[in-house]
């Protein structure tokens, strides 16, 4: 079948932007260490670890909100300029998050400047999702709609792959020192601008969704999108099945396979913080094409077989995959061949830092630095893998994404299918950002916080996941149709 006419021009259009809107909202959990260092207090790592993913989690609990906000607008005036607004506010956000001062210099304001803007973030991405995910399927088929819209779903590990990949060429550019301790953390923040002005570009150029322009030449479109989605009966039963049933597991999924993973290489395995983004990385180039190949075998298949599918293989595999990980990442049980120190004294600071490196039998290494400042050293341990071991997780890693292309790579198709078109925008991207940014956004907070718990492990925090995913199991298995829907202009 010939593709609509222009839809690679829609998609391309679609995705730029929102893989962008990706970018900024990442770069946050991406720096989230650094972050920590300096917009909170440094007495506690640890508090202001967890005080930096609570900010990042405030970023998702709010998307909803602006799922509302942003979604009945797209009703009423239509996408395009909707999902246009969402990009610069975004985009304005993640600008002024890299000019806030450190906590150093104006104390309190520092975590309540950077809370405000993550909010302005999280309202922005609750508006352009559905935006971008409603234009695309709105330009499409029904026999090639998972095909099409798997595209933008790409958008979004596309968007943690450009993040990542952003912050590490700065930090081989600008120096490891410069990077964590100037001023270098900044300038992938401070990017964002110039991709939002091309992004503005290329949107402003777009055409309105033919649906939704013939529904409005009609006189068709919703007075009232909040109520005709959340006060009619069977459309609010929809929202609740399209939450419980698929959003809410999709979302632990994929912020289980992608986030939690690289915070887990970070603080359980204290992998060294280049190797294990790279680790990342790689697992992302190696299954991001398999969102576009679940998204078209779900033309044929249906798409609650192949969501069903990889939720609960994640449900299955996620405890004995990171313990595996965890397990390859411990040093301890190796034999050393050889050990060198250094110590440095600051006696401005009044501080001693010392510094240990290992290095072991398969090449492996382990770097532990003890900084003494007042009382007791704070110590810290990176651990550089050897190279079978860092292929070893790379695969660990990308067998994850790939559970989360099953479920994401037809989600939006799916969702797309649910609703008619007047109230479309409003009424899919509720249960996506309450599914996504409520119960997958608290992912990484939720288990690092379990973590910390008396009597728990380093795997205690997958059981929130593992929860979820389970019930949303349980509720699509049972719930869901698998038919595809024909028309979704009405």
């Amino acid at each position: 079948m010939a593709a609509p006419k222009g839809i690679w021009k829609v998609i391309t259009a679609s995705s730029v932007g929102t893989l962008i809107e990706w970018y900024d909202f990442y770069i946050f959990g991406s720096l989230s260490t650094i972050i920590a260092a300096k917009f909170f207090p440094a007495e506690n790592p640890t508090a202001a670890l967890l005080s930096t993913l609570a900010t990042f989690a405030a970023g998702f609990i709010v998307r909803p909100f602006g799922a509302l906000v942003f979604g009945r607008l797209g009703d009423l005036i239509g996408r395009k300029y909707t999902f246009l607004l969402t990009l610069v506010i975004m985009g304005l956000s993640t600008f002024l998050i890299g000019c806030i001062p450190a906590y150093e210099t104006i104390g309190a304001w520092a975590p309540s400047l950077v809370l405000l803007l993550r909010l302005l973030q999280g309202l922005a991405l609750g508006g352009e999702y559905g935006g971008a995910a409603t234009y695309v399927a709105e330009h499409t088929t029904a026999h090639r709609r998972g095909f099409y819209t798997s595209w933008i779903q790409t958008t979004a590990t596309l968007g943690l792959f450009l993040s990542l990949g952003v912050i590490l060429s700065i930090r081989r550019l600008v120096g490891v020192d410069e990077f964590t301790n100037g001023q270098g953390w900044r300038y992938p923040f401070l990017l964002s601008i110039v991709l939002v002005l091309v992004s503005i570009f290329i949107r402003l150029r777009m055409n309105e969704s033919p649906l939704f322009e013939k529904l409005k030449t009609e006189g068709k479109t919703s007075v009232n999108p909040l109520k005709e989605s959340f006060g009619h009966k069977a459309n609010f039963k929809m929202v609740l099945l399209a939450l419980f049933g698929v959003t809410m597991g999709q979302g632990v999924i994929w912020y289980t396979g992608q986030f939690y993973a690289q915070t887990f290489l970070l603080s359980k395995c204290n992998l060294d913080y280049e190797q294990a983004n790279t680790i990342i990385l790689i697992a992302l180039v190696i299954a991001t094409p398999f969102f576009v190949l679940f998204g078209s075998l779900s033309d044929k298949w249906g798409r609650k077989n192949i969501m069903m599918a990889g939720i609960l293989l994640g449900v299955l595999l996620y405890r004995p995959i990171f313990n595996e990980i965890y397990l390859t990442a411990d040093v301890t049980h190796k034999d050393i061949t050889e050990t060198t120190s250094s110590q440095v004294t600051n006696a401005v600071k009044m501080q001693t830092i010392t510094t240990v490196f290992k290095t072991f039998a398969d090449d492996s290494r382990l770097k532990t630095t003890a900084t003494k400042h007042v009382g007791e050293p704070v110590i810290k341990n990176e651990v550089t893998l050897s190279s079978r071991d860092k292929w070893k997780v790379v695969g660990l890693v990308a067998l994850m994404v790939l559970f989360v292309t099953m479920v994401y790579g037809p989600v939006a198709a799916f969702l797309v299918e649910l609703f008619p078109t007047k109230i479309r925008y409003t009424s899919m991207s509720l249960p996506y950002h309450i599914g996504n940014g409520v119960f997958g956004g608290l992912v990484p907070f939720l288990a690092t916080l379990i973590t910390t718990i008396k009597g728990t492990d380093h795997l205690s925090g997958l059981w929130y996941p593992i929860g979820v995913g389970a019930l949303s199991f349980i509720i699509g298995s049972l719930y869901l149709s698998n038919k595809i829907h024909e028309d979704v202009t009405e």
